[in-house]
């Protein structure tokens, strides 16, 4: 394997388990050092900081701003990779919504990445990579996900204009859609048959694994990706064509 990430150091939310665990599996396995922020899965991401080289894990709660400066403490010595991974998902119809309920969903999938993305740009070598985790639920809503829906929405918007500001230093912002992937959030939120039904419509006929995902972001966070920014990489198998 060439490892085309050596030297580089990466910041990954929410790396402790599912899509986030397989991107710092990947990002390590490539070369760089990783730093992985974790919520509640404390032994999950001790073990995991403990299997790879170098790798260090912060404790995080996206729903609390004040714990934004931490998770960048080690990497003031500078940030090659930033990947906004973390986020939360809740099905409920509009007409059961709170005001409690659009904050929360916004804070943790929209506004934290926002700010992480500002807190990194002084940090950010030139040539340096921004990757956000969206979902194919922007361009496939379902019942039950308008707040999901519009904060991953959100967050594609952020890409797009950050990619117009950092352009200039040689850096790339771009956005990542899984579509249906096997982790524990989307079989926490879905019956067994709903998921077989998603494996029938892709055109790979099957989900998708975490690791499939974070080939994709690889590939974002490396040197062969240095003419895409403002993009959209749907990765959903061919879920939607």
């Amino acid at each position: 394997m060439t490892l085309t990430l050596t030297g580089k150091t990466a910041l990954v939310t929410g790396g402790s388990r599912g899509i986030g665990r397989a991107i710092v599996q990947r990002l390590a396995a490539d070369g760089a050092r990783v730093v992985f922020t974790y919520r509640c899965s404390k032994a999950a991401a001790e073990e995991l900081a403990a299997s790879l080289p170098d790798a260090v894990a912060v404790r995080c709660d996206q729903a609390d701003l004040e714990t934004l400066p931490a998770i960048f403490d080690p990497v003031r010595g500078g940030l090659d990779i930033l990947v906004n991974n973390a986020a939360i998902t809740t099905s409920s119809p509009i007409a059961d919504l709170s005001a409690a309920d659009f904050d929360r969903m916004m804070t943790i999938n929209a506004k934290f990445p926002l700010l992480a993305v500002r807190e990194a740009i002084p940090l950010l070598r030139d040539g340096g990579r921004i990757v956000n985790l969206s979902s194919l639920n922007t361009v496939v809503p379902a019942p039950g996900l308008a707040l999901y829906c519009a904060s991953k929405a959100a967050l594609e918007q952020f890409t797009k204009v950050a990619a117009r500001e950092l352009g200039s230093r040689g850096i790339t912002v771009n956005t990542v859609s899984p579509g249906a992937t096997d982790t524990d959030m989307l079989r926490g939120s879905n019956p067994p048959e709903a998921l077989e039904q998603s494996a029938a419509f892709t055109a790979l006929q099957r989900l998708g694994q975490p690791a499939d995902v974070a080939a994709v972001v690889a590939f974002l966070a490396g040197p062969d990706s240095a003419w895409l920014t403002g993009q959209n990489l749907r990765a959903t198998g061919g879920l939607l064509l």
